[in-house]
């Protein structure tokens, strides 16, 4: 029997992944402007007859310019986007060091998975395995080619039946819930802006370390400064774009850790176990060797994410207080 709201979920998430990609361009083009009207604003200066700066934008430049460049950068962002999208999971498989967990490899863990996908009606995704003394799990994939449930080798060796088969079902229920296609969009988005703000940075400390003999143009002005000014703007507009999308990403990954939960309690029939299984990943979460943040967002257990509480600490993480969801657990 399906938990009461997998399908109002689902079709939540659905709706989600559809207005991150409507989203996430149009923020970009914002900042785009946003970049653009206030180059134009420090651009269009003038002195008054006594002595004072007076800056005004031409909204008609400004709007020319946008729209000749708008096209391009929706471009790079839509080629990008499919890349980093459809390659997604041999990306995650590198930066794990997961490999491929067939039944003869481990009958125990696959037997798990399979009969809880029996037990539940959907297609049995992937199984990998990181050697990875710490514990965690994680789902990920887009589609029933590329869903894949990975578990370490120290959670494979230190949870015992129960606790695995709750922490099997958790992911499984990130699956069907469509929470992992929803959360690698997020990623890949994150990654865009998070790839063109260390660009920005590393051509400012460029121009700002030896840049200022070659910035001089044919009539003796310096344009060093003024290079350097917009390059410190376009960061500042790529920050901005940044925050709303970590904002709206932080907010559904929390909610979707609950819903895993309860769907993982419910598919498993042993809420308890899997409260057990989450107290006992706490002690010791993460993987060695994977220091990628966007990754760690997968973990059933983000390693920094149970040492706080706080309002401003709960928003601005991706997943909610352990000690909450195994509170929910036991009260199931």
């Amino acid at each position: 029997m399906t938990y009461v709201g997998m399908q109002s979920q689902i079709r939540r998430n659905n709706t989600y992944s559809v207005l991150l990609l409507f989203a996430f361009p149009a923020i970009m083009l914002g900042m785009l402007w946003v970049f653009l009207a206030i180059m134009d604003y420090l651009g269009n200066g003038y002195y008054d007859q006594y002595g004072n700066l007076i800056n005004e934008m031409d909204a008609d430049a400004v709007n020319g310019s946008f729209i000749e460049i708008a096209p391009w950068v929706v471009a790079g962002i839509a080629i990008w986007f499919c890349i980093a999208y459809f390659y997604n999971a041999s990306m995650v498989r590198a930066a794990t060091g997961a490999r491929p967990l067939e039944r003869r490899d481990n009958k125990r863990i696959y037997n798990i998975v399979e009969n809880l996908c029996i037990s539940c009606g959907m297609k049995m995704p992937k199984v990998y395995v990181v050697d990875d003394p710490q514990l965690n799990a994680f789902a990920s994939g887009i589609d029933d080619d590329s869903y894949a449930v990975t578990l370490t080798t120290g959670i494979i060796n230190y949870l015992d039946e129960d606790e695995l088969t709750g922490v099997i079902a958790h992911e499984l229920t990130h699956i069907r819930n469509r929470d992992t296609r929803l959360l690698i969009t997020s990623i890949v988005f994150v990654g865009i802006i998070t790839t063109l703000m260390a660009f920005l940075w590393r051509v400012i400390l460029n121009t700002m370390m030896y840049g200022g003999n070659r910035s001089s143009s044919r009539d003796g002005k310096d344009k060093g400064p003024g290079i350097l000014i917009a390059m410190c703007i376009g960061l500042v507009c790529m920050a901005i774009a940044y925050l709303f999308i970590m904002l709206t990403r932080f907010a559904i990954s929390r909610k979707r850790e609950y819903m895993a939960d309860a769907g993982g309690a419910e598919l498993s029939r042993n809420p308890l176990a899997l409260a057990s299984a989450l107290r006992k990943i706490s002690g010791d979460p993460g993987l060695q060797h994977c220091n990628r943040e966007d990754i760690a967002q997968l973990f059933i257990v983000h390693p920094q994410n149970f040492t706080g509480s706080d309002f401003f600490s709960s928003m601005f993480s991706t997943h909610p207080d352990i000690r909450k969801r195994i509170e929910i657990l036991e009260q199931f």
